[in-house]
């Protein structure tokens, strides 16, 4: 069945899609999105073993950099482009790029060749999450949209289970098919991007948009060396040292390159990859900073549940991804449950408030794992954190495409997708640093109270004395628990660290205004609007005739 064309003109209102034209559309966006969720799990679980064969262990870290840098700085850009000159294009263009990427990432024969093509990956994912939002925001109306949400909460949860174990699949493989096995975490992208191709190709038809307007290349360029800088400190700080000449250097430059940035912006009005009257939105202003605390929660807890998981309690890679199962079920639940929910009473704002809520209950019980913590209690705690996501994630980008005209649909979506994207790699290097900044004086706490000799206690007088996790099955039964119960205490404190992120944002979704969920779609609501500016615009013409 063949999705009808949306007409460009506005003597013609763009088509209502039925329920099955739009799950055709949805399911070559679903895959885009998935390409990009699966990655960012499916290498981080593979990782050391990849950093081996490439033999650069100590330059590992560059290769996730890399693609967080790329993915995060080209989101606003793709957001303001397709608000220019349409959607599809540009969808398309991403889905190539990540082909691409992932095709030369396969190829890599150093560490410092995939950290390069990763950062060409990175450049596609950042248009295959926020273009897949803005475009279900263009065809489906705000109080529908949340019937498709837990599709997309969905891929999300998948790719967190499925990602690590593929990942640790083929990173246990020497060779499959005459290639080394981890050369299949990116080759497994390339069908499937394909097939996403194909069904965006085909099914996939929006109005074309034609503009004269400049392009903010002087913003896009302040916008790189403002957000670089800071995700550069935010991976690095903790090897460079909080406070060394070069990490106060990043925050320098980030923070000229921000006030730099915000003057840009003014001077170039309409024209602005973040047009200021944006801003002024109470509740573009309230979301996106609750979007950053949202995802630096979401990953600040999400990176440490893994290390819980195969650390303390022994699990192997691919059965860590199967227990954090619990996840996914309470993620696509919520979603369901909070999709049915707008569309029933078209309100929205209490969402995200019992979201974050229960985010927060669930880390702060998650600051009680140790060693002896029943797996069944464990994954309980997973499942009311899924819940809490299903509830918050979404809503949020929802709340802001809803009280945003429908020609910022692009840019709504994709800030709010910006900040949280943002919000999760600081999150997720700061639970980092804490954890590893930590670790050493937990252990010694630890082998000190349960009488260990002194020569054991200064062995662990650094974390680099576990830079390979793998030594703890070696160590004698004492010395391992005083180990095992040291990360449990590391990872209580980031927990509990992580759970105060949830606070404000808990307090922020109390003041966001609630605005009534409109009942047309980003297109057709934009096709309203023409039609209304131009019939004001035939009045005034024959008022002055008269």
């Amino acid at each position: 069945m063949t999705t009808p064309a949306a007409p460009t003109t506005r003597g013609d209102a763009p088509a209502e899609l039925s329920h099955r034209q739009i799950m055709v559309i949805l399911s070559g966006l679903l895959l885009g999105m998935f390409l990009a969720a699966l990655d960012q799990t499916i290498v981080s679980t593979a990782m050391r073993t990849i950093a081996d064969r490439l033999e650069g262990q100590t330059a590992q870290a560059w290769v996730t950099t890399a693609y967080l840098i790329t993915s995060t700085i080209s989101t606003p850009l793709y957001g303001k482009l397709s608000d220019t000159y349409g959607r599809k294009p540009f969808y398309v263009f991403a889905i190539v790029v990540f082909i691409v990427g992932s095709m030369l990432c396969g190829l890599a024969q150093s560490i410092y060749e995939l950290a390069a093509y990763r950062a060409v990956q990175g450049i596609g994912a950042g248009g295959l999450m926020s273009l897949a939002f803005a475009i279900v925001g263009d065809l489906v109306p705000p109080r529908e949209r949340g019937r498709y949400q837990g599709y997309f909460m969905a891929v999300f949860g998948i790719s967190s289970v499925l990602g690590p174990v593929l990942g640790g699949a083929f990173a246990g493989q020497d060779t499959l098919l005459g290639l080394d096995g981890w050369r299949w975490i990116f080759y497994i992208n390339v069908p499937l991007g394909l097939l996403a191709l194909f069904v965006v190709l085909r099914r996939l038809h929006l109005p074309r948009h034609r503009s004269k307007a400049r392009i903010d290349f002087l913003g896009a360029a302040l916008l790189t060396t403002t957000v670089v800088p800071l995700l550069l400190l935010a991976e690095k700080g903790r090897d460079y040292g909080w406070g060394s000449p070069t990490s106060l250097g990043l925050l320098a430059l980030g923070v000229v390159s921000l006030i730099a940035f915000v003057a840009c912006e003014r001077r170039m009005g309409e024209a602005a990859i973040l047009p200021l009257r944006v801003v002024s939105s109470s509740v573009f202003s309230l979301t996106s900073v609750t979007a950053v605390l949202v995802g630096a929660g979401m990953f600040g807890g999400l990176v440490i549940l893994p290390l819980y998981l195969q650390i303390v309690r022994g699990a192997s890679p691919t059965a860590a991804g199967l227990q954090l199962i619990p996840l996914m079920v309470g993620i696509f639940i919520a979603s369901a449950i909070s999709g049915k929910f707008m569309s029933r009473t078209g309100r929205y704002k209490v969402l995200p408030t019992i979201g974050t809520a229960l985010m927060f209950t669930a880390l702060m019980l998650m600051s009680t794992l140790d060693p002896q913590t029943p797996l069944p209690q464990t994954m309980s705690y997973m499942l009311l954190m899924g819940s809490g996501l299903g509830l918050s994630m979404q809503t949020l980008v929802i709340s802001v495409q809803n009280a945003l005209p429908p020609r910022d649909m692009g840019v709504a979506t994709s800030s709010v997708t910006f900040f949280r994207s943002l919000g999760g790699t600081l999150g997720a290097a700061v639970s980092l640093a804490i954890l590893f900044g930590s670790l050493a004086a937990n252990i010694q706490d630890r082998a000190r109270a349960a009488g260990l000799p002194a020569d054991v206690i200064d062995r662990f007088s650094s974390a680099s004395a576990l830079d390979d996790s793998s030594v703890i099955d070696t160590l004698p039964a004492a010395v391992r628990q005083a180990v095992l119960d040291g990360f449990a205490d590391s990872m209580s404190t980031v927990f509990l660290v992580v759970a105060a992120l949830l606070v404000p944002a808990f307090l922020l979704t109390l003041f966001v205004k609630e605005i009534p969920l409109r009942a047309k779609g980003g297109l057709a609501a934009a096709h309203a609007d023409a039609k209304t500016e131009d019939a004001l615009s035939a009045s005034r013409a024959e008022s002055a005739v008269l």
